[in-house]
């Protein structure tokens, strides 16, 4: 059985909760927290119960405390409420969104890098999902980035409390010079700015929890511990979901198990040729180029022009 609590997060998709609440039926966690949010129309009620009533099917020896919202509170609402009800509640926790289908061994190495790094403050998230499928698995078992994708994550509570999901600091330029500091590539830092502009400029956005999450750990230095292979699956772009289109490079990726026993690394420090591979894959511009590095400026707009606009819609609602 699994020591460490598991939260699952639904909404509508009966199908796609069936498959994940498989995954975590299988690991048998001890605790299991399980988050709805409401319907949008009467209409829409039907398959909200019909998803809910997929996690009434616990058959092991489990303490399930659930948390269904009666009215629509919209992504970013319900995900930031209701992990800060379940940080509350346990000082750690594996989360799985119902489109997230994991490999089995995401759990144990969750747990395993939960364990490791319970107290070292540098180190803030760990995810599942790696979007390059493979990074130097011959070598080693994870590494350190200063992305992570919100695709099967877990994290502590000790690193959830610099959580502001208004991301009001982001405001202030000292902010802004810090956090390119930290990334010290103009290219990652433009990325992210992006992104953060586009959040911060639309306050009532209801769909972007995990944008204030990145933003939060950036402001703390905070590394992610990102597995050598991908251990989770994203299966809601495959009817072409809101955030990406089924052909994306991310959407779907195949997954494979992660070798143990685990590969420990003997320092902590960012792989920043992986983070710069990782965004140029997320805005699906795979190649590493070999040209000298331009202005700032000119090397912000020729992103933006780079990504167009269905593009730049999609990096404001989809995870790094």
């Amino acid at each position: 059985m699994l020591d460490t609590p598991v939260v699952l997060t639904i909404f509508n998709r009966s199908d796609l909760t069936k498959l994940v609440f498989q995954a975590i039926a299988q690991a048998r966690p001890k605790r299991l927290f399980v988050l709805a949010d409401g319907p949008r129309s009467p209409d829409e009620a039907e398959l909200c119960a019909r998803t809910r009533a997929v996690t009434e099917t616990v058959d092991w020896d489990c303490d399930v405390k659930a948390d269904f919202s009666e009215v629509n509170l919209g992504c970013r609402r319900r995900c930031a409420s209701g992990f800060d009800w379940v940080f509350s509640q346990v000082d750690a926790a594996i989360f799985l969104d119902d489109d997230c289908v994991p490999d089995p061994t995401f759990f144990p190495f969750c747990e395993a890098m939960l364990e490791h790094y319970r107290d070292d403050m540098r180190v803030m998230m760990i995810t599942g999902s790696n979007y390059l499928e493979s990074w130097k698995a011959d070598s080693q078992s994870y590494h350190f980035s200063y992305f992570g994708s919100p695709w099967g994550w877990a994290s502590w509570r000790r690193a959830w409390k610099f959580y502001d999901v208004t991301m009001k600091s982001w405001g202030d330029e000292e902010i802004k010079a810090r956090i390119r500091d930290v990334l010290a590539d103009e290219e990652c830092f433009v990325f992210q700015a992006r992104r953060f502009d586009a959040l911060y400029a639309n306050p009532g956005d209801r769909h972007s929890w995990d944008l204030p999450w990145s933003f939060a750990r950036l402001l703390q230095s905070g590394l992610t511990v990102v597995p050598a292979v991908n251990l989770i699956s994203n299966r809601g772009c495959v009817g072409g979901g809101n955030a990406l289109p089924p052909t994306h490079p991310i959407a779907n990726l195949p997954t494979a198990p992660i070798s143990y026993p685990i590969r420990f690394q003997v320092s902590v420090s960012v792989d920043r040729l992986y983070d710069q591979r990782h965004i140029r894959r997320f805005t699906a511009r795979d190649q590493i180029s070999s040209k000298p590095r331009v202005q700032s400026g000119t090397l912000y707009h020729r992103i933006a022009r780079k990504l167009g606009r269905r593009l730049a819609h999609m990096l404001r609602g989809v995870g790094d």
